[in-house]
């Protein structure tokens, strides 16, 4: 496998090509670049399947690489190396793209490694970077990116009804009776929208967005019903907090 590392620091360069010789044998060829610029043209010339790219560098950022790169070219896959504070963060992980934190760790690059193996040629990569600029311009988020076995299905917040475990996977209801199956557990996604205000996790097993919730049953130890014919449990422990919760929307 190829890789390009492009990064205007000459020691973070240094020390990512170490790092990828000594624990990532599937890594094979290295190429390096000062700048987007002249990491764009080592794109287009030796096509790596790999590009690590860094954000904060002179003149272009990172995150501009698709306006320099024609769709049909983006056949690699991007792990963004990055000093960026939790909000930075939290729009890598809503838009399904890779990212390694500085200073860089072994393990986590090899698992973002494998990663970016799996995922290579079966999502696209241009839309995931221009819904992650997306997320920078705006002042907060308003999407999250669904894996499933197509691609990357981009949903807004409001679309969302409930958010359902499913031993290691997660299906999501939406508006408009649609649902989608993710190969994730419902940790990864309570996690991601920890920080939204509109998510609520009444019961282990469900995460719901509060601008849906029809009503409150209080029979058969109390549940909600939700848009969409969606009954969802709700943990004893939480019941007095959701209606407090409720009780103020």
């Amino acid at each position: 496998m190829k890789a390009l590392i492009i990064d205007d620091e000459p020691k973070a360069r240094e020390v990512l090509q170490i790092l990828l010789e000594d624990y990532c044998p599937e890594v094979t060829e290295i190429f390096k670049a000062p700048n987007l610029l002249d990491g764009v043209a080592k794109i287009k010339s030796e096509r790596p399947q790999l590009v690590f790219l860094d954000i904060e560098m002179p003149q272009h950022s990172g995150l501009e690489i698709a306006d320099f790169i024609d769709k049909e070219h983006f056949d690699f896959e991007i792990i963004f190396t990055t000093a960026y504070s939790e909000y930075a963060l939290q729009a890598f992980k809503l838009n399904a793209i890779d990212y390694l934190l500085k200073p860089l760790r072994p393990e986590k690059l090899k698992a973002a490694l494998k990663k970016a193996i799996e995922h290579r040629g079966k999502t696209r990569l241009s839309e995931r970077l221009m819904e992650l600029k997306n997320s920078f311009r705006e002042a907060n988020f308003s999407k999250i990116a669904l894996p499933y076995s197509d691609g990357i299905k981009f949903v807004e917040f409001d679309r969302i009804i409930a958010v359902k475990a499913d031993g290691m996977y997660t299906e999501f209801h939406l508006m408009d009776e649609e649902r989608i199956l993710v190969s994730k557990p419902l940790k990864h996604f309570t996690d991601i929208l920890e920080g939204v205000k509109m998510f609520y996790k009444p019961h282990r097993s469900y995460l719901i967005n509060l601008k849906h919730i029809k009503e409150y049953i209080r029979k058969d130890g109390g549940y909600i019903l939700m848009e969409g014919g969606i009954d969802v449990l709700i943990s004893k422990d939480k019941r007095e907090e959701f209606l407090s919760i409720v009780q103020s929307i």
